[in-house]
């Protein structure tokens, strides 16, 4: 079973929602169909959204492969917790106007050791259990 996994899983999904009804408000406000309309906290929060999009399902399958492969339960809730603060941060930070990106920058940061970690995780691991 892939429980923690799940739980991970699941708070991304509410932070994805709740960036989704970011873009829904905004588009609603700005009376937007498709695009920004030149509304800059429109783009922000699309990328926002979309960033997170494109970041967190890499993780998610990453650490249901650690998971699934055996990995101790708190090695991959540390990893969920770091990859939830990287996407949050960069959530938060990708809202803040220029030129103060302090906060984007972190949760990058936060999301890329995550990820590569998981490489280097399941690599490992996987190359562990083979031989």
């Amino acid at each position: 079973m892939l429980l923690i996994t799940s739980i991970i899983a699941s708070f991304l999904t509410i932070i994805f929602i709740k960036l989704s009804f970011a873009v829904i408000g905004l588009r609603r406000k700005n009376k937007v169909g498709l695009g920004s309309g030149g509304h800059e906290d429109l783009e922000r929060a699309i990328r926002a959204q979309g960033n997170f999009a494109e970041y967190a399902p890499f993780g998610i399958i990453l650490i249901a492969c650690l998971e699934l492969n055996g990995a101790p339960w708190w090695l991959l809730a540390i990893l969920g917790i770091a990859l939830i603060t990287g996407r949050l941060l960069h959530a938060k930070g990708i809202n803040v106007p220029p030129p103060d990106f302090s906060k984007r920058v972190l949760g990058m940061k936060f999301t890329f050791a995550t990820l590569v970690t998981l490489i280097i995780l399941n690599l490992g691991w996987s190359l562990f259990r083979l031989l």
